[in-house]
């Protein structure tokens, strides 16, 4: 018993110096983006957001961002399923929910997609879920395809897509969903290129869900992970995205956005 608990002793001295040593890279080398100071805002530029993956942990929280703001005055969920939050926003007429099968086809949407002009895209899944080609499908045909729909509705800016690919992505990566993920965020970047559209990605560390889905595990998560800046709410990750979308000068099409940047700009939103 003794060799039992001396030995779960070193383990957890172990982890715990693995959260240190993580903590500390992320200190010193995220967060190169900083918010301008009395920045000129948009206040129409998250007028109509749409929101997918909102049944999801990360999506959840995007969409209570959205519903929280002031400035949204309307937003569309594409999404197979309902939830508590998406029920409670169509009972409050803030929210249309548009049910679809086939996330590669949005043309039933085109009027919908006419007036949008932030896309917080939260749809996802982990590579230990599903097989490579329905991996693929998922995070790079799904946004791809909604992409190359929306800007056949709509080119006035102010337009932005914003995409969580995660820490790790690299289009030159030995895993394949960071691969994926790398690739994604290059065609979107491109298709946006000469349009009114700005496309954000976010290298995010650990999303921790909303209150509401949020656990023990969760919050000691968050606890450990806080110091190195490795960890955000969903919900602020969303107010990050919705506070870079009205500051329509500030940065270009095509940006990477770490989880360090991510908080500064949630930082922002909850100082206005």
């Amino acid at each position: 018993m003794r060799i039992i608990k001396k030995s779960l002793f070193v383990l957890l001295a172990l982890f715990l110096l693995l959260i240190v040593v993580f903590d500390i890279w992320g200190r010193i080398t995220l967060g190169s983006l900083e918010p301008q100071e009395n920045a000129l805002r948009d206040d129409a530029a998250n007028r109509v957001v749409l929101v997918s993956g909102a049944t999801g942990s990360v999506g959840d929280g995007l969409l209570k961002a959205a519903v929280e703001d002031p400035e949204v005055e309307h937003i569309h969920v594409i999404t197979r399923r309902s939830s508590p939050r998406i029920d409670a926003g169509v009972a409050s007429g803030k929210v249309t929910m548009h049910l679809l099968r086939d996330f590669t086809d949005y043309s039933s949407l085109a009027d919908a997609l006419e007036e949008v002009n932030t896309v917080l895209w939260g749809l996802g899944t982990s590579s230990l879920n599903v097989d490579e080609v329905t991996y693929t499908r998922i995070h790079v045909d799904f946004p791809v395809a909604f992409v190359r729909a929306w800007l056949a509705a709509r080119t006035a800016a102010p337009m932005a897509f914003h995409y969580v690919t995660g820490m790790g992505t690299d289009p030159e990566g030995d895993a394949q969903w960071a691969r994926d993920k790398g690739r994604a965020e290059r065609e979107l970047a491109e298709m946006a290129d000469g349009t009114g559209l700005r496309t954000f990605s976010y290298r995010s560390a650990y999303i921790r869900p909303t209150t509401e889905r949020a656990n023990p595990f969760t919050y000691v998560a968050e606890f450990l992970l806080r110091p190195g800046k490795l960890v955000i709410t969903s919900k602020a990750l969303g107010q990050a995205m919705l506070e870079i979308s009205a500051r329509t000068a500030e940065l270009p099409n095509g940006t990477l956005i770490d989880n360090a940047d991510s908080i500064a700009y949630a930082d922002a939103y909850q100082s206005r």
